[in-house]
């Protein structure tokens, strides 16, 4: 299992650069990645060593709870392997924005539901020891079901756009794979020829 493998320093994880393409980090890493700078960490509260050769997956954002995934950009990274952790970047940040969106919205609407239930049964959000008041798991149903209908449409709009995503990345990790085999064909073709 990749987990077993996995190299745990500072809450962070190391992923060897074509594992599982569906998470991707911020976009607009290009330039600062030319200069050797890792931009993908800043604000994250953790930074890969700058000998790493491998993905670096952060701790989960408060917003979003998702893992937030630094790409290592190779020296001589091709335009095609570019394409690629672009086209990750841009899902990740997908990810990212719908994410935090809608657990902020989530928590609102939860916290305005339970406060007009308490409310409509004469309770505060608080009783007298201190303890917030919650309400029954009956009750709390009756919201969540109002929720995910409500959000039904934002759901199905948001599993169209992750398929894309992910096969758009799966498209162009295949190319890439083809790419690298092809390389290293030639690369045993001259090793023979000499």
């Amino acid at each position: 299992m990749a987990a077993a493998r996995v190299l745990r320093a500072g809450g962070c994880y190391r992923r060897h650069p074509l594992s599982s393409a569906s998470s991707s980090a911020s976009s607009g890493s290009g330039r600062a990645a030319e200069r050797g700078e890792r931009p993908d960490s800043v604000g994250l509260g953790f930074r890969p060593p700058p000998h790493s050769h491998s993905d670096w997956i952060g701790p989960p954002d408060k917003h979003s709870n998702l893992r937030p995934v630094i790409f290592y950009v190779p020296p001589e990274e091709s335009a095609l392997e570019r394409r690629l952790r672009e086209a990750r970047q841009e899902a990740q940040a997908s990810n990212q924005r719908f994410w935090a969106r809608h657990n902020r919205a989530f928590r609102q609407e939860k916290e305005e539901f339970i406060y007009s239930r308490l409310k409509a049964k004469g309770l505060e959000m608080r009783d007298e020891s201190g303890q917030k008041a919650t309400l029954s798991a009956e009750e709390m149903a009756d919201f969540y079901k109002d929720f995910l209908s409500k959000n039904l449409k934002k759901h199905l709009q948001y599993n169209r756009d992750w398929y894309k995503h992910n096969f758009r990345i799966t498209f162009l990790m295949g190319q890439v794979a083809l790419m690298r085999a092809l390389r290293w064909l030639r690369g045993r073709k001259r090793n023979v020829e000499q």
